[in-house]
């Protein structure tokens, strides 16, 4: 998959290497017809006036061109954009990302989740909820101090069962000795494993979870096992 993305942004980027001239003949032959038309109307006599119609008409489809020049160029440099974007990922392969998402997807592993405490807290209480919003696991975590803390879940339930494959959301509510709430921000950090690009969309594989590249606030080098 991540090598038939990377051909499709090969060809991409060779398809768009004739249009500049394409585009640049184009806009001279717009600007070309405009000056032509501004020395007609200037030098036309007063007796016997030009038929607009004709060279309205004639505005009006070079009017279109220019605007179809406009987006060309504008879907140029989104093509661009998103090659770059899509190369910037591919990098990532082997990495660890940070991203910032509290839900990630079960299937027959743990979930490790991640989560940054602005103060040190007295205690963290920690719930797992399923894709419909509904609590399947509460507890505790031991992890109290300021800054980045982690919390794994065994994928199971209250009643020890393991829980159906999906998507389920960490939710963290850490409060201070004075029973005061503490503001946390859940994340996951975990190994890229590929990249792919679904619905114009680039997202990156980690564990069985599709997490879009825009969630990913950092990357690092994976630590050795």
């Amino acid at each position: 998959m991540v090598t038939s993305v990377s051909n499709t942004s090969g060809t991409n980027t060779s398809g768009t290497s004739s249009t500049p001239s394409t585009t640049g003949g184009l806009a001279t032959t717009y600007e070309t017809f405009l000056g032509l038309l501004t020395a007609q109307i200037k030098n036309q006599d007063p007796l016997s006036p030009m038929d607009s119609t004709q060279w309205t008409n004639q505005l009006v489809q070079y009017t279109s061109v220019e605007q179809q020049l406009k987006a060309n160029e504008y879907l140029k440099s989104l093509v661009g954009l998103g090659a770059g974007n899509m190369a910037n990922s591919v990098n990532m392969i082997g990495k660890t990302a940070v991203a910032d998402i509290d839900t990630q997807t079960f299937k027959d592993q743990p979930l490790t989740w991640h989560y940054d405490l602005a103060n040190s807290a007295s205690q963290v209480a920690v719930e797992v909820l399923d894709a419909d919003g509904k609590t399947v696991w509460k507890g505790t975590s031991d992890q109290l101090k300021k800054g980045d803390n982690s919390f794994t879940w065994d994928g199971k339930d209250s009643t020890g069962a393991t829980v159906k494959e999906g998507n389920y959301t960490l939710k963290v509510t850490a409060t201070g000795a004075n029973g005061t709430a503490i503001s946390n921000a859940v994340s996951v950090q975990q190994r890229v494993d590929a990249t792919e690009l679904i619905n114009g969309e680039i997202v990156l594989r980690m564990g069985y979870s599709l997490i879009p590249m825009s969630y990913v606030t950092g990357v690092r080098e994976t630590a050795d096992a």
